[in-house]
């Protein structure tokens, strides 16, 4: 029997093959977020586009209110929107409000609290003014023209601010990848549905769903297919004249008598580039390509289904999408010992919290049956056992793989 493939080789392999999606699409601004910036974003005006006062006071010439006590006359008011037009003559202020334009012939601000308001239209000062003071010079900011994104942005709400300033609508991003996911068994009933003897409720597609999307993929559910070739055959089919980017199956990619997804897909031209990998759980996972579509095979399982999805599925999502690598693993100690390890590596569900020292702490759950949804919603990370790891003792160092924070 051929050797099964260690995880790290399976990952390399499996990575290695992929190539970034490089196909430009324009979306709204308020639709970006997310998203990865495919050119370079230059500004289409310069911020702020005139000098603007900084803070509430008065546009003041400088030379006029270097000393304290100054009294000066108040000729009008500036405020956001709404310039003053007339020109700040020697002995002249114009109040003048957060944002608005500085009037021609002002190079200061005395803010308000430094203003003693002696009659409607005159103040005397209470502060000694410096030139430019309390003022935002015209492009201080960013200018026209100047590229203040750069391509490969992963952008979030602070890109997408700046993005607006700089006057874009719409943003040039990459596509995301495109996930046809596609359930097998005669055994699966959708939720809400009623299992008959020996049926039950189909539950990974939807996990499945959700981790594509929080890595940058949009799904194309492909529902749920008996064990019978022409059908999965039909579905493959669709998953090609959709385009996708990667075909994932859920369940069926063995080859015992009722596993008919590997042989249905090497019918269709798939070539295999391997299957049974040396972990617990998810053994079974097959990996392939097929017309340059990528093909996961994630097992059936609901638990070894979501720990492949991890750390297969979402390394090449994140690969294709052109976003950074997630770096889930982390290293804690275990709260409690725990027993040497065979021949597979095992991702072993866990509670993680902090000491008094905050160091990360991982107690395995008692039960690790990879049939268990329970016990896997309630995990927050999964301790990883390398093959043939010797005991731990409590308290000794361990990697952890987070699914959550």
């Amino acid at each position: 029997m051929k050797a099964l493939l260690p995880v790290a080789d399976a990952r390399s392999r499996l990575l290695s093959a992929a190539r970034p999606i490089d196909d430009i699409v324009n979306v709204p601004l308020g639709e970006a977020d997310g998203r990865v910036l495919a050119v370079d974003l230059a500004a289409r005006l310069t911020q702020p586009p005139f000098d603007a006062s900084a803070m509430d006071g008065y546009a003041v010439r400088a030379e006029d209110a270097s000393a304290v006590g100054t009294e000066l006359s108040v000729i009008g008011t500036a405020s956001a929107g709404h310039a003053f037009e007339g020109i700040v003559g020697p002995g002249e202020t114009v109040r003048i409000f957060t944002g608005a334009p500085l009037p021609q012939g002002a190079d200061s601000v005395l803010i308000q609290e430094d203003a003693e308001r002696i009659a409607d239209d005159r103040i005397r000062t209470a502060f000694a003014v410096v030139e430019g003071r309390h003022v935002r010079p015209r492009g201080q900011d960013f200018a026209e023209g100047e590229i203040v994104l750069k391509r490969g942005t992963e952008l979030d709400f602070a890109h997408l601010t700046v993005a607006a300033a700089m006057n874009h609508p719409t943003l040039g991003i990459y596509r995301r990848p495109r996930v046809a996911i596609l359930a097998t068994g005669d055994e699966l009933v959708v939720p809400g549905g009623v299992p008959a003897t020996a049926q039950i409720i189909a539950s990974n597609t939807f996990g499945v769903a959700a981790l594509v999307r929080s890595n940058g993929g949009e799904v194309l559910d492909l529902g749920i297919v008996k064990d019978n070739q022409a059908d999965i055959a039909a579905a493959v089919a669709r998953a090609q004249l959709e385009k996708a980017d990667v075909l994932v199956t859920l369940g069926g990619a063995s080859v015992g008598d009722h596993d008919l997804v590997q042989s249905t897909l090497k019918g269709a031209g798939m070539e295999l580039d391997f299957w049974r990998i040396a972990m617990r759980p998810g053994k079974p996972l097959m990996v392939g390509s097929l017309d340059g579509m990528h093909v996961l095979g994630l097992p059936g399982n609901p638990v070894a289904s979501l720990v492949t999805s991890l750390l297969f599925l979402e390394p090449l999502l994140r690969k294709l999408a052109h976003l950074s690598e997630s770096n889930r693993e982390v290293m804690g100690v275990t709260a409690e010992q725990m027993k040497a390890n065979d021949q597979r590596q095992d991702y072993v569900r866990s509670s993680v919290t902090r000491d008094a020292a905050g160091n990360l702490v991982a107690k395995a759950f008692g039960k690790q049956d990879s049939s268990m949804m329970k016990i896997f919603s309630r995990s927050d990370g999964l301790i990883v056992r390398p093959p043939h790891a010797p005991e731990l003792a409590a308290g000794a160092p361990c990697p952890i793989l987070l699914i959550r924070s």
